[in-house]
C-alpha cells in the first residue's frame, strides 16, 4: 500500500531522490544538499482526497531539495517525483530551478568540517598558541552563521560563517565554561577556509577562574542527594493509545504526526470525535522559526543572533530520546530519518515520544448529599528534544480530554558566558555568574505556525478584550465586566500586540458552523510568555526578522507561506516573509487562515542558571469556546481508587458512608 501523503520521507525515497538528481546531473562532487524533506501536497488536494474518502489516486508523493554548487555558490531548489505515485516504480525529477541571491541553510556536516578545517590551519594554531592554549583536544570551534548587514563587505558573496573559540579545563569538562575572548574565526564555507581572523582591539580578558562543570564527579565538593526514592509509572493493561503509521489515535483525538529537516515536529490533520462526528480543529501546526538575539554589543556579541530553524533546522538538531531519562512511563518512540550533505539518508533513532500522563484533577465537585464526583486529568504527550550548541530545546505538545490542547517549550543547557578583564565592571547587559565572567542577556522568539481549521476552512479571527464599563445606571457598583471582540477583517490589521490590562486572547471563529446556544463554534488562543521584542526597528536584526514585532499575526493560508522570515534568512538583510505576505491586505472574514503566534523566553539571566541551567518553561493554549455544547469530558468514567486496578473502589464518595477520621 502506497503510503499516505503526509507520511514523513522514508530512507529509500530520500536515496531515491540523491539518485535521480545525481543521474540526471544536477548533483554533482560540487554540490551539497542543505536538506532533502517531503513536498507536501497542496491543502486543497488533500482535503479533496480527504473528502472522496480516499478513494480516488492519492496526491503525488514528492520531495523537495535544495542545494548549492560550492563551486559558484548557486542554490537551487529540485523536486523530483517518488516510486510511490510513478507506474514504473522509480523516481524523476520533475524540476531544478535556481534561487538566486540566497544562501540555503548550514549544516551538522558543515559545523564539524569547519572546526577540523579551522584547527588545521596554521594561523589559528599561532593565534592560540599565543593565548597559552596548544592542546587543541581541549579547543571546541562552534560556527556560527551571519545577517548580511553584519557581514564584511568583501565578502558578502561567499557562503561565511563567524566562529567562537572554546576551550574545556581538562577532557570530558564542559567547553562552554570558558570562551576564548577577543578572537573569532571568518570562514569560507564552501572552501572551509580562514578568511581571516578577527581580533578584538584594545584590552582582551585573561581566562578566569570559573567553576564551569555540572557533571557528577566534576563539581568540586559536590555530593549528589541520597534521600530521593524510586518513583514508577506504570500501565499494566497498556496504553490507551494507537498507531497506524505515523497517526496517532487517542481516545476522542486523532492527529498526524510529521518531521521535517526545518520545522523538526510537525501535526497535521488534528480532529476530535465529538459524539460519532469527526471534527476539523487544526490542519497543521509547526514551528516556523526560532530567532534568538543577544542584546549586546560587544565585540564577542553582536554577532550572535540565531536563527535556529531557519539558519540550521529544528529537525536536524532533534536528538534521540532515554527512557527513564527524557520520558517516564510507557512509552512508544517514533524515528527519524533525516539526509546529510551528501543527500545520504540517517536516522534519529526515537527521535519523538508518545505517552499518556497523569495531570492531577480535570474536575471534581462535593455535594452535601450525592458526595463527591471527580475526575482525574489525562493528557496525550507528544514531544522531542533539540540540541542547537550550548542550548537544549524541549518541545511539548499536549491533548486534553475536555478538548484543550496546550504547547509547551522548555529552555535548558548552558548559557554563553564572558570573562571580564581584571578590575572591570561587569556590562550592563549581563549578569554576573562566576569570577569575572559574565552572561549576556538575550531573547528565545519562537514562531508558532497554527493553520487552524474549525469546522472548516472559513474561518475568523476575533480580538477579544475584557472591559469594565465605567459606573452608571447600568453598571452601580462597578462590577461590571464585558469583553469586546475586535475581528481582524483584513491582513492591514495582521500585527497584534497581547495587552495585559485587558487579559487579551483571540479566538478563531466559524460563524457557518452554530453550537447548541446559537453561538459560532470556537477555539481560543490562550497565550502566555509574550514579550516585546525591545528593539530599535532600524536595528539590523529587527529589519530581518520584523516578525518579532508583534504578538500574533494573522494571514490567509497560501502553501507557500511557511517561513515568517522568508525561506532562506542566512545571510539575509531583510524580511522576505511576513512583510511581503501582508502588504496585499488580502480578506480574512471567513476565510482560510493562519496564526502566526509569537512567544518564547524574555532572559535576563541569573546566578542560578550557572553553570547548568534549570529548564525555564513557557507553554499557550488552544482552548475550545464554544465548539462543544457542553463539557466534552463528562463522558470520562470515575477513576479507580486506592492505587488499585479496574475493580478498585471507585474515587467518588458513597454519602451514606460515614466519614472516615484524618
Amino acid at each position: 500500500m502506497a503510503p499516505h501523503p503526509l507520511e514523513p520521507l522514508t530512507a529509500d525515497e530520500i536515496t531515491a531522490s540523491t539518485a535521480a538528481l545525481t543521474a540526471a546531473g544536477h548533483a554533482g562532487p560540487s554540490h551539497r544538499f542543505a536538506s532533502i524533506a517531503l513536498l507536501e501536497p497542496p491543502k486543497a488536494d488533500l482535503l479533496a482526497w480527504e473528502l472522496a474518502g480516499r478513494s480516488g489516486p492519492a496526491p503525488a508523493r514528492r520531495s523537495k531539495s535544495v542545494l548549492w554548487d560550492r563551486a559558484d555558490n548557486r542554490a537551487y531548489e529540485a523536486v523530483v517525483e517518488l516510486g510511490g505515485a510513478r507506474a514504473d516504480g522509480g523516481a524523476a525529477v520533475v524540476s531544478v530551478d535556481h534561487v538566486p541571491g540566497v544562501t540555503p541553510n548550514f549544516t551538522v556536516d558543515e559545523w564539524h568540517d569547519c572546526e577540523t578545517a579551522m584547527k588545521a590551519d596554521p594561523t589559528v594554531v599561532a593565534a592560540l598558541a599565543q593565548r597559552g592554549i596548544t592542546d587543541l583536544d581541549l579547543v571546541l570551534i562552534d560556527v556560527w552563521t551571519y545577517g548580511l548587514a553584519l557581514m564584511p563587505e568583501r565578502y558578502r558573496d561567499r557562503r561565511l560563517g563567524w566562529a567562537d573559540i572554546w576551550l574545556r579545563e581538562t577532557p570530558g569538562s564542559n567547553p562552554y565554561a570558558h570562551l576564548v575572548p577577543g578572537l573569532k574565526l571568518i570562514v569560507d564555507m564552501n572552501t572551509m577556509t580562514l578568511l581571516e581572523l578577527d581580533e578584538q582591539p584594545g584590552e582582551i580578558a585573561t581566562q578566569a577562574p570559573v567553576m564551569g562543570e555540572y557533571m557528577p564527579g566534576k563539581v568540586p565538593g559536590q555530593e549528589l542527594r541520597t534521600d530521593i526514592a524510586p518513583l514508577h509509572i506504570t500501565q499494566p493493561d497498556g496504553v490507551s493509545f494507537t498507531l497506524d503509521g505515523h497517526e496517532l489515535s487517542w481516545q476522542n483525538w486523532r492527529v498526524r504526526i510529521g518531521f521535517t529537516p526545518r520545522e523538526g515536529l510537525v501535526l497535521h490533520q488534528l480532529r476530535y470525535d465529538d459524539h460519532g462526528t469527526e471534527r476539523q480543529i487544526a490542519h497543521r501546526i509547526s514551528f516556523s522559526e526560532m530567532v534568538v538575539p543577544y542584546r549586546d554589543s560587544s565585540f564577542d556579541h553582536y554577532r550572535r543572533t540565531a536563527y535556529d530553524i531557519g539558519e540550521w533546522g529544528l529537525g536536524y538538531m532533534t536528538t534521540s530520546l532515554s527512557l527513564g531519562c527524557d520520558c517516564l512511563g510507557e512509552i512508544r518512540y517514533l524515528d527519524a530519518t533525516l539526509s546529510d550533505s551528501a543527500g545520504e539518508p540517517f536516522a534519529i533513532d526515537n527521535a519523538i515520544c508518545l505517552h499518556e500522563e497523569d495531570n492531577a484533577v480535570l474536575w471534581k465537585h462535593v455535594d452535601g448529599l450525592s458526595g463527591a464526583e471527580v475526575r482525574r486529568m489525562r493528557r496525550m504527550v507528544i514531544s522531542c528534544h533539540a540540541t542547537v550548541a550550548n542550548y537544549e530545546y524541549l518541545i511539548y505538545w499536549r491533548l486534553y480530554q475536555d478538548g484543550n490542547i496546550e504547547c509547551e517549550v522548555r529552555a535548558t543547557g548552558i548559557m554563553v558566558t564572558t570573562p571580564i578583564p581584571e578590575g572591570a565592571p561587569t556590562p550592563a547587559t549581563g549578569t554576573l555568574v562566576d569570577q569575572r565572567t559574565y552572561a549576556p542577556f538575550h531573547q528565545h522568539f519562537l514562531v508558532a505556525r497554527l493553520d487552524l481549521d474549525i469546522d472548516g476552512q472559513a474561518n475568523q479571527v476575533h480580538e477579544i478584550d475584557s472591559v469594565v464599563p465605567p459606573i452608571g445606571p447600568d453598571n452601580p457598583y462597578g462590577l461590571n465586566l464585558t469583553t469586546r471582540a475586535t475581528p481582524i477583517a483584513d491582513e492591514s490589521m495582521a500585527g497584534r500586540d497581547y495587552e495585559w490590562s485587558t487579559q487579551r486572547s483571540w479566538k478563531v471563529l466559524n460563524t457557518g458552523k452554530r453550537n447548541v446556544v446559537g453561538s459560532p463554534v470556537a477555539y481560543k488562543l490562550v497565550p502566555t510568555g509574550s514579550f516585546p521584542a525591545m528593539m530599535d526597528p532600524a536595528a539590523p536584526q529587527y529589519l530581518r526578522a520584523p516578525v518579532i514585532g508583534h504578538t500574533l499575526w494573522v494571514t490567509r493560508q497560501h502553501d507557500d507561506e511557511l517561513f515568517p522570515c522568508g525561506d532562506y534568512p542566512t545571510q539575509s538583510e531583510a524580511d522576505d516573509g511576513m512583510t511581503r505576505w501582508v502588504a496585499d491586505g488580502e480578506d480574512l472574514l471567513d476565510q482560510d487562515v493562519v496564526l502566526w503566534y509569537v512567544f518564547g523566553l524574555h532572559h535576563i539571566t541569573r546566578l542560578e542558571d550557572w553553570p547548568v541551567m534549570p529548564a525555564d518553561t513557557v507553554s499557550f493554549w488552544l482552548k475550545p469556546f464554544g465548539f462543544f455544547d457542553r463539557n466534552p469530558s463528562l463522558d470520562l468514567p470515575p477513576s479507580p481508587g486506592h492505587g488499585g486496578g479496574a475493580d478498585a473502589p471507585s474515587c467518588h464518595a458513597d454519602p451514606t458512608a460515614p466519614l472516615a477520621a484524618g
